[in-house]
């Protein structure tokens, strides 16, 4: 099924700060190898038939590229990131900004959280990481804002900062995960909700092949999760390698540079329309007449 998506290029990308374990700020870093990662990736999505909308990038935010931290966009909502560190702060609003004018509904977030990274939608529900990027606070806040159950997940190793390092959704029905990413009682929630989940290896895991986005039938992923690759062709996908080396200097992969935008659903629209009118009784409770 056709899907949209929001990218911005690595005009600016560089590493000159060091936010996770995956940056070295004494590492060069090739913008035009960058540039040129990036523009397979798109071409890759469009050549798939997805809808690919691109941002524009901003000189003194070298991580933009990272668009699935921008925001998460569900059901045609736009719930805003609040970055953790000062470095990408000024990221939210201009990603925000962008959806509101793209027709999706801003709200503003007040929890600290970086959008997508921790915030993968599934089957009527959210999947949330925390430990790293993402307080629990704005578990409670997504909840309220998409109007959807959100189950927490406990990461525990700073290499897979981000849910979206060390969990993939492939279909609703189906994900790939690295376990030693996730506490003991993370990693028993994700075994009870996916027991035919495909289970990650280390070397696909360190390649951050996990960082990868599927459309229910394609599997775009690092060139280095071979383990992976296999056992979604097993399940019916077909993977997709796509080198993003070069952006993997800042700690991201294709998932990363890829913010997927959710229009309203036919059960969003059920679900909004069974609630009930701002200001009005509540089923069961009585309109007394009464004036204050």
């Amino acid at each position: 099924m056709p899907a949209h998506y929001l990218m911005c290029p690595p005009t600016h990308f560089t590493v000159s700060y060091e936010i996770n374990p995956w940056m070295n700020a004494k590492v060069s870093t090739d913008v035009d190898r960058a540039m040129s990662q990036w523009d397979t990736l798109r071409r890759t999505y469009a050549d798939l038939g997805h809808t690919v909308d691109v941002i524009d990038p901003l000189p003194q935010y070298p991580d933009m590229v990272y668009a699935a931290n921008g925001a998460t966009v569900i059901g045609g909502i736009a719930y805003s990131s609040r970055f953790r560190h000062n470095e990408r702060a000024g990221e939210a609003p201009a990603y925000l900004d962008w959806l509101a004018r793209a027709g999706f509904t801003p709200v503003e977030a007040a929890e600290t959280n970086e959008g997508e990274g921790d915030l993968l939608c599934t089957n009527g529900y959210i999947l949330a990481g925390t430990g790293f990027r993402t307080s629990a606070a704005a578990h409670s806040e997504a909840q309220e804002v998409f109007g959807r159950p959100v189950i927490s997940l406990q990461l525990v190793d700073p290499r897979f900062y981000h849910l979206d390092t060390a969990l993939t959704i492939l279909r609703d029905d189906l994900i790939a995960y690295y376990p030693p990413a996730f506490s003991p009682g993370s990693q028993r929630v994700l075994q009870r909700m996916f027991p035919e989940a495909i289970v990650a290896g280390h070397a696909d895991a360190e390649a951050l092949g996990l960082n990868a986005v599927s459309d229910g039938t394609h599997v775009v992923h690092a060139p280095g999760a071979t383990g992976l690759a296999a056992q979604a062709r097993e399940r019916g996908l077909e993977p997709i390698a796509v080198d993003t080396s070069e952006l993997l200097k800042g700690g991201g992969g294709a998932k990363c540079c890829t913010l997927i935008l959710r229009s309203p659903t036919k059960a969003d629209d059920a679900a909004a329309s069974a609630l009930p009118a701002l200001g009005a009784p509540r089923p069961g409770e009585a309109d007394d007449g009464a004036t204050h």
